[in-house]
């Protein structure tokens, strides 16, 4: 894909945040926009970053590191995919912020990572809204506690939640899930529990991004937009 279809695509996917925004009684600015970059290899990436993008989302640890340690560029990196315990210490000295902490055994296992690395690591509790057993994510019943277990934690920064809807062929028929995420990001906050504020909700992807906005939505994980349809390599499939 050539660095304009980039570009003219990265501005249509701005035009519509800013119009969600603009229906939630928010400005642009308050979203951020993450370029999914799975299966994207590293010259489209540096296109994008040119045309503005400042934050990037992988899903695969290994992915993350080597797309950081090839691109000298000033950007936050996100992981959003399902995070093992054997790759907390190969991830964390990259991550800017890892979405998908689901359990409270990777809790543990990431703070005594970071007690390790002598590290301080911004986290998303990823949530289950929809209950769909194929996807990763803690019960909405269970996140109050998780909230209450980071208190405990000294290097653990809980700053919001992070959910993965269904897909619908409209992107409104996500939108029950999205203010069920924004509900549960008001009752932990009115806890007030040490290391943990609700300022992000990451939700929402290319085919539901601006229902997601309109629902409150701080982070939206966007790639085919941007991009266009993965590729994958075979060992990727």
């Amino acid at each position: 894909m050539q660095e304009n279809e980039i570009r003219e695509r990265i501005e249509q996917v701005k035009k519509k945040i800013e119009e969600a925004a603009k229906k939630s009684g928010r400005n642009a600015e308050d979203i951020t926009l993450i370029a999914v970059t799975k299966t994207v290899e590293v010259p489209a990436i540096l296109q994008a970053l040119q045309c503005g993008i400042k934050a990037v989302g992988e899903n695969r640890v290994q992915e993350l590191c080597r797309k950081h340690q090839q691109i000298e560029h000033d950007v936050d990196w996100h992981l959003i995919g399902h995070l093992q315990t054997n790759k907390i210490k190969q991830v964390l000295p990259f991550a800017n912020l890892i979405h998908s902490v689901d359990s409270l055994h990777l809790l543990d296992a990431l703070e005594k990572e970071a007690l390790t690395q002598n590290r301080d690591v911004k986290i998303l509790l990823q949530v289950n809204v929809s209950g769909e057993e194929s996807k990763f994510g803690i019960s909405p019943n269970q996140a109050m506690n998780f909230a209450e277990c980071v208190a405990g934690k000294q290097k653990i920064q809980l700053c919001g939640l992070m959910t993965v809807p269904p897909p619908v062929a409209q992107p409104y028929e996500n939108k029950p899930y999205f203010a069920k995420l924004k509900q549960l990001a008001f009752q932990i906050e009115q806890e007030h529990y040490q290391h943990v504020n609700m300022d992000i909700l990451s939700m929402g992807m290319s085919g539901d991004y601006t229902a997601a906005i309109e629902e409150g939505a701080t982070m939206v994980r966007v790639g085919t937009s941007i991009f266009g349809a993965r590729i994958y390599a075979a060992n990727q499939q």
